[in-house]
């Protein structure tokens, strides 16, 4: 009975044994589907990223393209204008429509020139205090509440 006894013992062992290095076959084997998978998603993503980065250099392209061709439609239309108001109208009206065109400043706009910005700050008197102190009018206050308590 003793030698039965060990002999079951010994195929339970190896039973387990087997089904475990079985088990450790398998987990391995899904291991290098799982790699491959990632590798071919991580492949399918960066064909999808090129795609769009082509994409948008496309789209910027044709954008630039379009907006060229706008400026230049809008000089063309511009020329033509100037060009028929000196045919139809006088010499001036045509002169001022062409510096108009070419960003130059008219006859009227020079007074212009000597305008300046307003400023954040206001004058004020050799050692007074100006308009953005902090403290600017907080000492006149409380005298003028004290002066107004003192004549009731």
């Amino acid at each position: 009975m003793h030698s039965t006894s060990i002999l079951i013992l010994v195929g339970i062992l190896g039973l387990a044994l087997g089904a475990l290095l079985a088990f450790l076959a398998t987990r391995n084997r899904g291991g290098v589907d799982r790699t491959q998978e990632l590798e071919l998603r991580l492949r399918d993503a960066n064909r999808k990223l090129e795609d769009f980065q082509l994409q948008v250099n496309e789209h910027f392209d044709q954008t630039s393209q379009l907006v060229h061709n706008l400026t230049e439609s809008y000089r063309e239309v511009h020329e033509y204008l100037a060009n028929s108001a000196m045919r139809l109208s006088s010499q001036d009206i045509g002169r001022q429509m062409l510096e108009a065109g070419s960003g130059k400043l008219s006859e009227n706009d020079e007074a212009l020139q000597g305008v300046e910005p307003p400023r954040d700050w206001a004058p004020k008197e050799p050692g007074a205090k100006g308009a953005l102190a902090e403290d600017y009018g907080l000492e006149r206050e409380p005298q003028e509440r004290s002066e107004n308590a003192a004549n009731r």
